[in-house]
């Protein structure tokens, strides 16, 4: 599909994840709001965090540990498995299981663990088993309402955690941050919409970039988890295959990868996301990685964020992921929200 041919995009888009992704400004602001009038257990005495969780409910937990590690009086650890680590056991355990759905069956059993152990437990869903079993068993219980795919949830799997962390006292407050970003964000969506022709409109122009491509996202510090966003939007928006890559650790392994086989590498886009809040000998590397790829003829690009606050700078570069994601879907003639097959290995399960 043509991308000016902004009129024919609800011909593949059948269930609206356009309309999705123009709300995530809105969406993070009212998930922050609703989150500070939900009810929230005493749990005084809790030391350590473990979000539980796969896919879309589980990407929130990796932003909210990117962004609180530099200010948190306690540590997170996010959980995409069955079961709990072994140490993830009594009261001073945290234990949030996080599921869209409620009935993700890798979260069940995270959750009957951390019953088990009688670690402290909050369970965060749109309903389904893990909210029966919650009220059956008496444990705090967060309800969100939206109707979706998980993905297009990501402001309330982010604000909801955000807040958890907040009232504990693990944090400052990060309101001020939040409507910074929220500002960014709405200031940005006017340069990536539909309307917008592709020599306009950024993410439009970086999806054309990315056909026929392997995309590989680098992301360094608060905006690794951000790269790892990108990777699973294109991984479903889109339904191309993608991978991400931390710095500054993809420097000791990574980098010398650029060799072998030729004829993949020089269908490679390496993309770098950058951030002024980047630590500053993170962003040299961003640098160098960069030249180094491209002296190897790998193509690259770098996206700069947008924003003053590091949580602007974050949620801008998520948003701008989201787009390029839903672009390159068009021009590859993909519906952006049916996952066929993630649901189909549920039903072989």
């Amino acid at each position: 599909m043509n991308l000016n041919d902004h009129q024919d995009f609800s011909k593949l888009d059948t269930q609206n994840m356009l309309g999705e992704m123009n709300g995530l400004p809105e969406q993070l602001e009212a998930a922050w709001q609703e989150a500070e009038a939900l009810p929230l257990d005493d749990y005084r005495g809790v030391n350590q965090v473990i979000v539980a969780g796969m896919g879309g409910s589980a990407i929130g937990a990796d932003l909210v540990k990117a962004y609180t590690a530099p200010l948190s009086s306690v540590s997170l650890e996010v959980h995409r498995d069955y079961g709990l680590p072994a140490w993830a056991d009594g009261p001073e355990i945290l234990v949030i299981v996080s599921s869209h759905s409620g009935n993700t069956e890798e979260t069940l059993s995270a959750l009957e663990a951390a019953l088990e152990r009688g670690c402290s437990i909050l369970a965060i869903s749109t309903g389904g088993k893990i909210a029966d079993r919650a009220r059956k068993t008496g444990l705090g219980l967060w309800i969100f309402q939206h109707q979706g795919q998980p993905r297009a949830a990501v402001g309330y799997s982010f604000a909801l955690l955000l807040n958890v962390f907040t009232r504990l006292g693990f944090i400052p407050d990060p309101l001020p941050e939040i409507q910074d970003a929220v500002q960014a964000m709405k200031e940005q969506r006017e340069l990536l919409a539909p309307e917008l022709p592709d020599h306009h409109n950024p993410a439009k122009r970086l999806a054309g970039q990315l056909i026929d491509r392997w995309v590989s996202v680098f992301g360094a510090d608060l905006l690794a988890p951000v790269a790892r966003r990108w990777k699973g939007q294109i991984s479903e928006i889109a339904k191309a295959w993608g991978q991400y890559e931390d710095l500054p650790e993809a420097n000791h392994n990574t980098l010398a990868g650029v060799v072998n086989p030729e004829a993949v590498l020089l269908k490679t886009m390496a993309l770098f996301l950058e951030a002024g809040h980047n630590h500053p000998r993170n962003r040299r590397r961003i640098e160098l990685t960069k030249k180094n790829f491209m002296l190897e003829g790998i193509s690259t690009d770098l996206i700069q964020a947008r924003g003053e606050s590091r949580l602007a700078q974050m949620w801008t570069l998520i948003q701008f992921g989201d787009y390029t994601a839903y672009y390159l879907a068009m021009t590859y003639d993909m519906d952006p929200t049916p996952v066929a097959s993630i649901e189909n290995l549920k039903r072989e399960l």
